[in-house]
């Protein structure tokens, strides 16, 4: 059994103006812990993997393919894989992102 305490790793502060990020990777699967400051840009973006965004703590702007709302923590997002999506944070938010297949640009960075 693979167990990862998250409270015991660091996090990188260099992938997003204003977040703070840990990743866990599977074989198939990339999940990440971030918290963000009010005001954090999600830039437009897009990928060709499929994304669940939980938002755990705050209120954040998001919009997927032109589809833009405000949403309040507890909350998720599912974003459909090669989605343009971006979003603003209004308040202080804490969130998890789960990705499928495995986000291998992330994972590069663990290794």
């Amino acid at each position: 059994m693979k167990i990862v305490r998250l409270n015991e790793m660091e996090g990188r502060n260099n992938l997003m103006a204003g977040g703070m990020v840990k990743f866990v990777h599977s074989d198939h699967m990339t999940v990440a812990s971030w918290t963000f400051g009010a005001g954090s840009i999600f830039k437009e973006h897009n990928h060709p993997h499929e994304q669940i965004l939980n938002l755990l703590e705050g209120t954040i702007e998001f919009t997927v393919d032109e589809d833009t709302q405000i949403i309040e923590a507890p909350a998720a997002v599912v974003i459909p894989p090669d989605a343009i999506h971006s979003g603003k944070t209004i308040t202080a938010c804490a969130l998890i992102d789960v990705f499928y297949p495995v986000r291998e640009d992330f994972a590069s960075l663990d290794r």
